[in-house]
């Protein structure tokens, strides 16, 4: 409710005075930073302590305000997001999430740890045969979303393979099992995935710059589970930017998301605040709803059993 006021208000504002306030802002922080040797709570964390033995004595010396007159000229010219931009980027964060997060949402059809019911695992299984409408909506946040997800990343698989770029995926997958996999394992896996991908006439190869190949080519000499990450990021950009826009128009994604599965609620959640209200207790004021029997009926029924 305050990042929605506050955005509001900023809207409502003139140009000159959202440059005035922005401005206003820039300076307090300039004023107000902390002099060399003083603990900086926004750098720190809690286990700074008290101990004030290794802090460095603030210098009077002409070095010392040349260092000082420089950072501020810097700081002065470095490009900041301004609080409204901000604002209006977490509510979108915040809105986008929200029926996704199961402690503001619940868990459909119901919550495994509280009750015995485990249907909420077993629709968001690594492998189903339908997934869900929410777990489908989730690969469209980012495309970090749909390749941490072993479903997402098995339909991405079958949409490039039918445009014949499935060795990016593949080449992705392969480094990721080089960087987590065993150590002893590692100058093997190294040979494999180059003879498979980046050497010439490979049978998957993948395309990647000249100044990336050269780079992989010297860390190839002493091999290590890092030695093609630059390759990796490499073609992981190129399917962000690429493949995966087209991914989330095409007719495979759009159907995904329309035979997605919508679990209804089987038990009653455990907070309330995550139910809709239900009807307010009876008022001596409103005249009793449907189906409910009045105060004063209710009284009159225990005067006659009595």
């Amino acid at each position: 409710m305050q990042a929605r006021e506050q955005l509001r208000a900023a809207k409502q504002r003139r140009k000159g005075d959202r440059l005035v306030i922005a401005c206003q802002e820039q300076t307090y922080w300039l004023v107000n930073r902390p002099p060399p040797g003083v603990p900086n709570v926004l750098e720190q964390g809690p286990e700074r302590g008290s101990n004030n033995a290794n802090q460095v004595q603030m210098s009077q010396s002409l070095d010392f305000y040349k260092r000082e007159i420089e950072w501020s000229r810097k700081a002065l010219g470095r490009t900041r997001v301004k609080s409204s931009i901000c604002l209006e980027a977490f509510l979108t964060f915040s809105h986008q999430r929200g029926p996704h997060d199961p402690i503001l949402a619940g868990c459909l059809p119901s919550n495994p740890w509280v009750t015995d019911d485990d249907a909420y695992w077993a629709m968001n299984a690594p492998t189903v045969a339908v997934p869900t409408k929410l777990r489908v909506e989730r690969w469209g946040f980012s495309f970090r979303e749909l390749l941490d997800d072993p479903m997402g990343r098995a339909h991405f698989m079958d949409f490039l393979q039918k445009e014949f770029s499935a060795e990016n995926l593949s080449f992705w997958e392969a480094c990721e099992e080089l960087r987590f996999g065993g150590q002893a394992q590692i100058p093997t896996l190294v040979d494999t995935v180059y003879q498979q991908f980046l050497a010439p006439g490979a049978a998957h190869w993948v395309n990647i710059d000249s100044r990336t190949m050269e780079r992989t080519l010297e860390g190839l000499h002493q091999p290590h589970r890092y030695v093609l990450d630059d390759a990796q990021l490499h073609i992981y950009m190129l399917m962000k930017k690429d493949s995966y826009p087209r991914f989330m128009k095409s007719d495979m994604y759009q159907g995904l998301l329309a035979e997605g599965v919508i679990p209804l609620e089987t038990k009653r959640r455990v907070f309330p605040f995550m139910r809709k209200p239900r009807l307010s207790s009876p008022s001596p004021a409103l005249p009793p709803t449907s189906g409910e029997p009045s105060a004063a009926g209710s009284a009159a029924g225990g005067d006659e059993e009595s």
